[in-house]
């Protein structure tokens, strides 16, 4: 299978690094430094399962990768605009497109049926370059829990254990190349689901998400030392519970979200949003909160502590010069 991951960074770097361990035939997209790197000396991941080192294919441009079974888009939900045409040159008429990303994806209402089906998310993709680049009939939803980090160009650090990642397709069919693609991260170490229920799966790591980023931006800390103060632990508990009635309001089964805040209580790992912000990089302030609320309005859900604990964010990253409307 030829797999191109389009934005190596942590995430995308340690799927790329599985999959050359599975024997895939793998490429990256990437960028400055840690393209270099890869070029010079390949793509090492560093893993509580045991180091590994593989070379792919790398460039900053698909057009000398070419077209591709997989491509997994691995990027910042702020750069989709500037990815779309970047895309097109590794599509052929049978290629998936994996987006492993957080927060609401811009393929969200596509086959989602009832009243909402179809709504375009103009936060997420404005002026619809991604849907008209791609088209979400080729789209798998990938939802990854794997805690990385680029520890320096060409070297992804995986901190968890237990790395997992659940696939599937907007309409809930099955499809053997996901499964195929599932074969290959089994092989390469991770834990793999395949779904029919994706959205099932976006709204239960968004809880925390949700949870997690906006307290961690607000105490500038691991949910581990920011809930065990009882006050920002009971409004961990409020937001989940408010994030999981959006979710029911539109059919889905977030799971329990009384678990999110014991969860997240243990978790010295700082949410990627709060990397984020002290990395000085663009933060994912649309797909992972204000597009959540504004769902919430059109399904007519009240969300008082999300709406205080994202003004407050919004607010912060603004200052911070990394985020505008």
């Amino acid at each position: 299978m030829k797999v191109c991951v389009y934005g190596a960074g942590a995430v995308g770097g340690h799927i790329a690094g599985r999959l050359m361990r599975a024997g895939a035939d793998v490429s990256v997209i990437a960028r400055g430094p840690h393209l270099a790197a890869i070029k010079d000396h390949g793509l090492l991941i560093e893993a509580k399962d045991g180091d590994f080192h593989g070379r792919p294919k790398a460039s900053d441009d698909a057009r000398d990768i070419g077209e591709q079974d997989v491509v997994i888009v691995s990027v910042k939900a702020p750069s989709l605009p500037q990815i779309a045409d970047g895309l097109r040159p590794l599509l052929g008429v049978d290629t998936r497109v994996v987006f492993a990303m957080n927060g609401i994806p811009w393929w969200y209402f596509h086959a989602h049926g009832g009243a909402l089906d179809g709504t375009r998310l103009a936060r997420i993709d404005p002026d619809d370059r991604i849907w008209t680049a791609v088209a979400p009939e080729r789209v798998v939803g990938a939802i990854a829990y794997t805690a990385c980090t680029v520890r320096k160009p060409g070297v992804i650090h995986a901190e968890n254990a237990r790395n997992r990642i659940i696939l599937g397709r907007p309409d809930g069919a099955p499809d053997a190349r996901v499964d195929e693609l599932a074969g290959l991260l089994t092989v390469g170490g991770l834990e793999m689901e395949v779904t029919g229920r994706i959205r099932d799966a976006i709204w239960a790591k968004l809880l925390m998400n949700l949870t997690g980023g906006t307290l961690g931006v607000l105490t500038a800390s691991a949910m581990r030392d920011a809930l065990s103060h009882p006050v920002l632990a009971d409004a961990a508990s409020a937001i989940a519970a408010e994030g999981a009635a959006i979710a029911r309001a539109l059919g889905c089964d977030p799971g329990d979200p009384g678990t999110v805040r014991s969860r997240l209580s243990v978790s010295g790992h700082k949410q990627s949003v709060l990397q984020d912000l002290e990395l000085g990089r663009a933060m994912e302030i649309d797909a992972l909160f204000r597009v959540p609320l504004e769902i919430g309005r059109m399904v007519g859900v009240a969300t008082p502590t999300l709406d205080l604990v994202t003004a407050l964010v919004i607010q912060r990253a603004k200052a911070a010069g990394l985020y505008a409307d």
